[in-house]
This record gives structure tokens, C-alpha cells and sequence, in this order.
């Protein structure tokens, strides 16, 4: 049974890194689920201390993998109604598959600016402060996920 359990951990860790690229994948949570199920086996003890943080980081860049790209549009000059397209293009952008959570956030923010009168370079720019809080979103959880991949491995040899 530990044999089982450690193959299906090591097949979730790697989905679970192909997730932080892919969006439609939930990258650490897949990964977090890797080392749980290494967990349960009778050949590691996992210290509860290790499974706690790494489940509130976890926690922590799943949720902020949705609020990063919003903010990015604010931070890049975005108005308020930058931000809710951003917001509308992402929830749109769940329903296109993995190229729609790419670009809808980027669309929502330009379309968003543009019908609430800005130039065509303030909208632009609002998009690019959106697609580069997805990138950061993107970064923050490969880290978590190498990490989890990290303490999967050392825990196991």
C-alpha cells in the first residue's frame, strides 16, 4: 500500500507543478496532496509542524493567484472600472479554458478601462499590470510547489 500511495503522491506532484503553468490545474493544492499522501504512508513521519505551513502557504498563493492580477491592474494605473473588468474577464476567463485565464483578465482590464473613457495607452497599460500580476501569481506558486516537491523528496530518501 505505501508503494501505491508514494507512486499516486509522485504522479500529484507532478501534476502539481505542471499546474502552477497550466491554470486550469490547481498547482499546490496537487502538490500540498502529494505530500499528505507521503504522509500517511508507514515509512514517513512528516513533522505536523512541516504539514502546517506548507498547507497555510498553500492556502495563502491559491488565493492570492486570483487577487494578484487585480491589483496588478491597480498598481499599473488602473481605475476602478479597470480593475472590475480585469475581475470580469478572469471569471469569464474560467469558463475558456486555460488560454481564457490567460488573456481574459488582460481583456477584461483594457476592455474595462476603454468603456470607462481612458486612452487607449492607460488601458494598455492597466492589461499589462493585470498579465504581469499573473505572472507573479504564476511564480509564487511554482515556488510553493518546488518546495512541497522539495520536502517530498528529502522526506522520501
Amino acid at each position: 500500500m505505501d508503494t501505491l500511495l508514494i507512486i499516486i503522491g509522485f504522479v500529484l506532484l507532478l501534476g502539481g507543478i505542471a499546474g502552477c503553468i497550466l491554470p486550469v490545474i490547481p498547482g499546490p493544492p496537487l502538490s500540498f496532496a502529494a505530500l499528505l499522501l507521503l504522509h500517511f504512508t508507514s515509512r514517513v513521519d512528516i513533522p505536523l509542524r512541516i504539514l502546517i505551513i506548507l498547507g497555510t502557504a498553500t492556502l495563502i498563493v491559491t488565493i492570492l493567484d486570483y487577487v494578484i492580477p487585480l491589483w496588478g491592474t491597480k498598481k499599473f494605473g488602473g481605475s476602478k472600472a479597470g480593475v472590475r473588468g480585469a475581475t470580469a474577464g478572469l471569471i469569464v476567463g474560467l469558463f475558456l479554458g486555460p488560454l481564457g485565464i490567460i488573456i481574459g483578465p488582460f481583456a477584461g482590464a483594457v476592455i474595462g478601462e476603454m468603456l470607462s473613457g481612458s486612452d487607449s495607452r492607460l488601458a494598455l497599460k492597466a492589461g499589462v499590470g493585470s498579465f504581469l500580476g499573473f505572472l507573479t501569481g504564476v511564480g509564487l506558486k511554482l515556488i510553493v510547489s518546488l518546495l512541497i516537491a522539495f520536502y517530498f523528496v528529502k522526506f522520501l530518501v
